[in-house]
């Protein structure tokens, strides 16, 4: 047993080091690595933050919804905690998701918000996702809670086609995909691997946090009987 725990100690060490080389990697890729875009300059390197976390939020919905979809099939509160640590961590990647959007508006477009196809959806995501959140703050009991959210995630789940596929059925003035040189594609690709793993770690300690809440909960049910 004691084996096993340092075992399993030194590989949570050993993926928080290598996450946190990743991040390092990551930054310097996207401010000394790739090079400084021609027209709009530095305002530039918003984009690979915001297609990082735009990832991780659409990300976050998915596990949100995913999970949300097997407790209702098996009833398990273990699966209603991955989706509360997802829709918590999405929650937050979607808002920074239109923060960072709206500073790339500003810069590429000189505007701050557009009724674009595109950031509408996303909008309405982070719409959902706020929902989500106030549903269940509202519910006491574990049961309901998990069947109210997993009900509505997987509602949610209609919005995800319209922020994937907005740029190919509708005109906006978003691009669907920037032209980019190989030195800026290399930088975005490990801005979006880091934050993935950050995305991952974040959600991995919140469930493990909601699971010691619901064990802790159980236990004083148990002592006041």
């Amino acid at each position: 047993m004691e084996r096993s725990l340092r075992l399993r100690t030194a590989l949570t060490t050993a993926l928080h080091v290598l996450l946190a080389g990743l991040l390092i990697v990551a930054v310097l890729a996207i401010f000394v690595f790739a090079p400084t875009e021609e027209t709009m300059g530095q305002a530039q390197r918003i984009l690979y933050l915001h297609v990082s976390v735009a990832w991780a939020g659409l990300a976050g919905f998915l596990l949100m919804a995913g999970a949300g979809a097997l407790y209702l099939l098996r009833r398990d509160l273990r699966w209603d905690h991955w989706a509360a640590a997802a829709a918590e961590v999405g929650w937050l990647c979607s808002t920074l998701t239109l923060i960072t959007g709206s500073l790339w508006a500003h810069a590429a477009w000189n505007t701050w918000w557009t009724w674009d196809p595109r950031l509408t959806a996303t909008a309405v995501l982070w719409a959902v996702y706020c929902a989500y959140l106030i549903l269940r703050s509202g519910l006491e009991d574990p049961h309901r809670r998990a069947r109210a959210g997993a009900v509505l995630a997987i509602i949610g789940m209609v919005d995800l086609p319209m922020v994937t596929m907005a740029t190919r059925w509708f005109r906006g003035i978003h691009p669907p995909s920037p032209q980019m040189e190989p030195a800026m594609r290399l930088a975005l690709l490990l801005s979006v691997a880091a934050f993935t793993g950050l995305f991952g770690l974040l959600v991995a300690c919140r469930r493990r946090q909601l699971q010691i809440q619901e064990m802790l909960f159980r236990l004083e049910q148990d002592s006041d009987m």
